[in-house]
């Protein structure tokens, strides 16, 4: 039975690292050796164009990319220097510690708010008591700007929430199974405004505690929240590769690419 420290509100956030990484579905190459620091405390956003490889990146981070069947890549992902891909290594370990927010939010509809939060706890087999669980949900809820909205209705299905308030409970699904990193694939596409700045006011609030990295095609949206950006390009039918990485600041302020300063300023993509 875990003790309450298990709970404790010491999120960690590790070094994720690409080496290399190519990518294939069936013989098309979509992804040619992309390598990139994912430092902890911090935000690191993936740019470019539609088509160049982005979400493959993101999906290959925590194993999702495998789920195709006609996938395949070369490389390696560091999660603090092991392998996610070494042999015998456990997927659901590497998607625990590796947590994924998609674009479209994907609560469990019939499911109370409250299991939606603690969905995660039966899939890695974690047991907690009543009072801990309610701990749980009550910090992973504050912690994705959310708490304080559904406190009184926790038992309320998750969807009946705004598509913003979902995207939140889904934050906070995810951050129930403790990961070290948070995957976000344009996690505001589908939302109004308000509750993308909401989200990303959890992005800003979250980054000391666990590392995050995101997938998003708003320029202005990369700048506000990231410290750490890479842009991506495919050019020419040729697979998708880095262009440019390094300090988010520098690549919107002072790129080296050419090409780099014509896609943050809105010349092309």
């Amino acid at each position: 039975m875990p003790t309450d420290e298990d709970f404790a509100d010491d999120f960690r956030g590790s070094e994720l690292e690409a080496v290399g990484v190519s990518a294939w579905f069936g013989k098309r190459k979509v992804l040619q050796r992309v390598s990139l620091t994912m430092p902890p405390g911090s935000v690191t956003a993936l740019i470019g164009p539609s088509g160049c490889g982005k979400s493959t990146f993101l999906r290959i981070l925590n194993r999702m990319h495998e789920l195709v069947a006609s996938a395949s890549l070369a490389g390696e992902v560091l999660l603090d220097g092991v392998d996610v891909y070494e042999p015998g290594g456990r997927i659901t370990e590497t998607r625990r510690r590796i947590g994924m927010v998609f674009q479209k939010p994907n609560p469990f509809p019939a499911m109370s708010i409250a299991d939606n939060v603690t969905a995660g706890l039966k899939l890695t087999g974690a047991k907690a008591s009543r009072d801990e669980k309610h701990h749980l949900i009550e910090q992973c809820l504050t912690k994705a700007g959310l708490w304080k909205e559904v406190r009184d209705r926790l038992k309320q299905p998750g969807g009946a929430l705004s598509g913003g308030q979902q995207q939140r409970l889904c934050i906070a699904r995810s951050l129930a199974v403790r990961p070290d990193v948070l995957l976000m694939d344009e996690p505001c596409s589908a939302l109004d405004p308000t509750s993308t700045r909401r989200i990303e006011e959890t992005i800003a609030e979250l980054r000391d505690e666990v590392t995050i990295v995101i997938v998003t095609h708003n320029m202005q949206q990369a700048a506000r929240v990231s410290q750490q950006c890479a842009f991506f390009l495919a050019e020419d039918g040729t697979p998708g590769q880095i262009v440019e990485a390094g300090p988010t600041r520098d690549i919107f302020d002072d790129p080296v690419d050419p090409r780099t300063a014509d896609y943050v300023n809105g010349r092309f993509g």
